[in-house]
């Protein structure tokens, strides 16, 4: 037992303290270690039992030894006026851009500590002897712990979120407050001033008319805007997650814009966000009110028999199931495939992978697999916690903390304007992708009632990766040339899902990477690819020119009499908001 100390004595209180936070650590230790019964991946001396109290505490005797070198660090920059600290923030973390995080002494040993216990935790994680998956989920765990109680996710810790307290005398802090009132009500975090924007205002403004409608899709015909356009019309498929806009965003910021430009006859389906009388709508439902309906309409339109299909992300697996149902039933509809950031083999699916598992998908089933909702707002959260940091905790501080007016960028808008499922569409589609992957293999799949072998589909294959995509992992993209299609051309866009992706060619952004060597592995094609500067949509624009049936005068009215004009575009389903 401890003596009580003196209250003259303060060295004496803090050796208690020491001792009983010394204690405390040992209580945690063995029941973390209980928790574990894992034994780490070091080196153990021949005869030696692995204690994995020993390793821990191990850890922490290293955590402190490098506390006290950033500690001792911070004094010597403190008394010599240096700039140099002992551990520095990853390359791109912008949380620790405030001056002061370095040149008080205060802040720097908060971020270097902060810092330190992040590299333990990631280490503890790497040294931990389990499966491959399931270190990846508990890397995938331990980061959105380390990403949450970082100092700077805290007022009274976060030097910029004082000074603006104090510069706008608590001002700030009461606004932020309202604005924390406000996103409770509306349930999600706001990240884009929406008072900015408005669909069919200053966003999904390309000139065109809904031809088609059912209770999933409305199929909008788009103005040409050439005199003469290919014999063979495009029909895009957006993602059914997200709205479609995200390929309109804006004059000069639109793909759907710079295909009708090149003279293409372009159709897009949009999605209806899921409401409760679609609820039970299955993924074969998906498919045939989706694109195989779509396909049907745009052939009658255009007096063709094939089409050019694109399909973007979770659209572009879609339509290349919907491809394979057309195959099954020898169905020869499609003059090329464009498949943007898309997954058919799901073997690496990146971090979004890691939520998806046997249980979690059980319970799904459950709940909404014979009918229901998944909400659009659960999408969006989830999608945002793969990069929490960017997407969630910098807008908690700026408009909770600071009190900040979101800033008008038109991805974000798209990004929080969600869009919900239907319960068994959802299930069967996690379930055959994500968790059993089988849709890249022939025959394990049944779709609208047909046995499904995707490498019968036989079109030109064109598909785009990009590089940095945490969505799709564009190794895994590189992989569909081996699926699906044939005579496949694959192309590497710089940058992210969304970004690699949109970027038009006016604005001369980033670059691409080419190789027609496509009989090799992804990383010995990346190492041969020859780096292009500026957008990729002139290289799809001309093979899609190589596989042109010819032009003809561009039609003068949408639709026809089959399929009449319903209302301009953007039509009705993609303003709907989702609850």
């Amino acid at each position: 037992m401890v003596a009580s100390p003196s209250p003259n004595d303060p060295s004496a209180h803090l050796a208690n303290l020491m001792h009983a936070g010394q204690q405390s650590m040992k209580q945690f230790e063995d029941a973390l270690a209980a928790a574990m019964g894992v034994p780490a991946k070091r080196s153990i001396p021949m005869g030696q039992v692995f204690s994995p109290v020993a390793f821990i505490t191990d850890m922490h005797h290293q955590y402190l030894t490098e506390f006290w070198r950033a500690w001792n660090a911070v004094l010597v920059k403190t008394f010599t006026f240096g700039t140099h600290a002992a551990i520095q923030p990853a390359r791109g973390d912008k949380r620790f851009k405030d001056e002061a995080w370095e040149e008080m002494p205060y802040y720097d040993l908060l971020k270097q500590s902060y810092l330190l216990v992040s590299k333990q935790l990631h280490e503890m994680v790497d040294e931990a002897q389990v499966d491959d998956r399931t270190r990846l989920q508990l890397r995938f765990f331990a980061r959105q712990y380390i990403d949450a109680i970082s100092p700077s996710n805290f007022p009274a810790t976060n030097p910029e979120v004082i000074r603006t307290a104090i510069e706008t005398h608590t001002a700030s802090l009461a606004t932020g407050i309202q604005n924390l009132i406000a996103d409770i009500q509306k349930g999600r975090i706001t990240r884009v001033d929406e008072s900015a924007f408005e669909v069919g205002r200053n966003l999904a403004v390309t000139p065109g008319s809904v031809v088609f409608e059912n209770d999933l899709i409305q199929l909008i015909q788009y103005t040409p805007q050439t005199a003469e356009v290919e014999k063979t019309p495009l029909l895009i498929v957006p993602p059914c997650i997200n709205k479609y806009y995200l390929l309109d965003l804006g004059a000069g910021n639109s793909f759907v814009e710079y295909a009708v430009a090149q003279g293409h006859q372009v159709f897009l389906i949009s999605w209806r966000s899921a409401v409760p009388e679609i609820e039970r709508l299955t993924w074969d439902d998906y498919l045939k009110k989706g694109p195989l309906k779509a396909i049907d309409a745009v052939s009658d339109i255009a007096n063709v028999n094939r089409v050019h299909a694109l399909g973007f992300c979770v659209g572009g697996t879609i339509m290349s199931c919907a491809a394979g149902v057309m195959a099954a039933r020898g169905e020869d509809r499609l003059q090329t495939l464009t498949l943007l950031t898309t997954m058919l083999d799901f073997t690496d699916t990146g971090d979004i992978g890691l939520l998806i598992d046997e249980g979690s998908v059980t319970l799904r089933e459950a709940l909404i697999g014979n009918g229901g909702i998944l909400p659009g707002k659960e999408l969006a959260f989830t999608f945002g916690t793969l990069r929490a940091n960017d997407l969630i905790w910098r807008y908690v501080v700026d408009s909770y903390f600071k009190g900040a007016t979101p800033e008008a960028f038109d991805l974000l808008y798209w990004d929080s304007d969600s869009v919900s499922l239907p319960g068994p569409m959802y299930c069967w589609y996690t379930r055959n992708t994500y968790l059993e992957n089988k849709i890249r293999e022939p025959g394990r799949t049944t779709q609208c009632d047909i046995p499904i072998d995707l490498s019968k589909v036989r079109a030109p294959l064109y598909v785009l990766a990009s590089r940095e995509d945490h969505i799709v992992p564009w190794r895994s993209a590189f992989l569909s040339k081996n699926i699906i299609g044939k005579d496949p051309r694959f192309v590497l866009a710089a940058s992210g899902h969304v970004a690699g992706v949109i970027n038009p060619p006016a604005r001369n952004k980033r670059s691409h990477w080419l190789n027609d060597d496509l009989n090799c592995e992804a990383n010995d094609w990346l190492e041969k690819a020859e780096e292009k500067p500026g957008s990729w949509w002139p290289d799809w624009d001309n093979w899609m020119k190589r596989h042109s049936t010819g032009l003809i005068p561009a039609p003068t009215l949408a639709g026809n009499s089959n399929y009449p004009v319903i209302e301009p575009a953007p039509g009705r389903y993609v303003k709907q908001k989702s609850n």
